[in-house]
C-alpha cells in the first residue's frame, strides 16, 4: 500500500488501473466495517445453523442406528418365535400321530373283540341249531323206526316209554360207532 501511495505522488498523472488513495482508504474502511458486521452478526448465525444441521444429521444417524438395532432385535425375536412355533407344530404333529396310532390300535382291538363275540355267538347259534336238528331228527327217526318195526313184527309198539328207551339206545349205539370211526 505504501508503494501505491508513493507511485501516486510521483506521477501525478492518474493511472487508470490504480484508484486514487482516498478511494483506497475509504474502500478499506468500508471493507473492514462490512467484514466486522459479517463476523459479529452473520457468522454466528451461520455457525448456529451449521451446528443445528450437524446435530440433526448426527441425531438422524443415531436414530437410524437405534432403529436398525431395534429392527434387528425384533427380527431376532420373530425368528425365535417362528422357531418356537415350528417346534410346537412338530410336537403337535407328533402327538396327533401318536394319538392316531393309539386310536387305531384301540379300534383294531375293539373290532377284534366284536369279531370274536360274533364268531362265538355264531358258534353258539350253530351248536343250538345242531342240537335242535339232532333232537328233531331223533324224534323223526324214532317215529319212523317204531312204525317200521311195528309193521315188521306185526303188532303196534305204542308204549311210549319203551319206545323212547329203544330209540335212545339205538341212537346212542350209532353215535358211539360214529365216534369210534373217527
Amino acid at each position: 500500500m505504501i508503494a501505491l501511495l508513493e507511485l501516486a505522488q510521483e506521477g501525478e498523472t492518474q493511472n487508470p488501473l490504480l484508484p486514487a488513495v482516498p478511494e483506497i482508504v475509504i474502500g478499506l474502511i468500508a471493507f473492514f466495517i462490512v467484514f466486522g458486521f459479517l463476523t459479529k452478526k452473520l457468522l454466528p448465525n451461520i455457525n448456529k445453523v451449521l451446528e443445528e444441521r450437524r446435530e440433526a444429521i448426527e441425531g438422524g444417524i443415531e436414530k437410524a442406528d437405534a432403529a436398525q438395532t431395534e429392527a434387528q432385535s425384533v427380527l431376532e425375536q420373530y425368528k425365535a418365535q417362528l422357531a418356537e412355533a415350528r417346534h410346537e407344530a412338530a410336537r403337535m404333529r407328533q402327538e396327533a400321530l401318536e394319538q392316531g396310532t393309539v386310536l387305531k390300535e384301540e379300534l383294531r382291538a375293539e373290532g377284534q373283540r366284536q369279531r370274536e363275540e360274533i364268531i362265538a355267538a355264531g358258534h353258539a347259534q350253530i351248536e343250538a341249531d345242531r342240537k335242535q336238528a339232532a333232537q328233531s331228527l331223533r324224534q323223526d327217526v324214532g317215529k319212523l323206526a317204531t312204525d317200521l318195526a311195528g309193521k315188521l313184527v306185526g303188532e303196534s309198539l305204542e308204549d311210549h316209554a319203551r319206545q323212547s328207551r329203544t330209540i335212545d339206545r339205538f341212537l346212542s349205539e350209532l353215535e358211539e360207532k360214529a365216534e369210534a370211526a373217527r
